[in-house]
């Protein structure tokens, strides 16, 4: 299973990284064709927002582990591990009890979106904030794992001190 989830997290690095090679092509093409040709245009402006908001969403949701998410830790991380814990779980059923509360609101307002499109590209945008669905579900099962491993007594934040980390060099 280890093997399979590193094989995933692989994809979907690759994906972000498909994303950004997007980006930034759209971007090179729109200075190109504005400051060159002197002819704006808006479709590579839209698909650079696209592209932006797919990534951040995707990339929180499916690349960023657990220990890269930033957060202000001096306390947390100065804590017993059993007090660490304890902060983690109110945390966690924090995020679980918010994030799922607006999930059903959160949907029924993407599929709402159906009737507008984006003005260049005429994408719906229920396509397109799709992946806001696709995120939020994606933090629920994350979390959800996370409480049930924080239950079982684990710290994950164990392997994981900053204070104690090195370049690898």
């Amino acid at each position: 299973m280890t093997g399979l989830g590193a094989w995933l997290r692989r994809r979907a690095e690759n994906v972000a990284a498909a994303m950004l090679a997007v980006m930034f092509a759209a971007f090179i093409v729109q200075i190109v064709f504005r400051y060159f040709f002197n002819f704006p245009t808006g479709w590579t402006n839209e698909l650079t927002v696209i592209c932006w908001l797919w990534l951040v969403l995707w990339g929180s949701a499916f690349v960023l582990g657990e220990n890269e998410e930033i957060r202000f830790d001096l306390i947390y991380s100065a804590v017993r591990p059993r007090v660490r814990i304890a902060m983690a779980m109110v945390c966690a059923l924090a995020v679980i009890g918010l994030y799922g509360a607006s999930f059903k609101a959160s949907f029924d307002y993407v599929s709402f979106m159906k009737v507008e499109k984006t003005a260049y590209l005429k994408i719906r945008l229920d396509w397109l904030y799709s992946i806001f669905i696709v995120f939020l579900a994606a933090i629920l099962v994350r979390y959800v794992w996370l409480l049930w491993q924080l239950l079982r007594g684990n710290d994950p934040e164990a392997d994981h001190d900053a204070t104690k980390l090195s370049s690898g060099l």
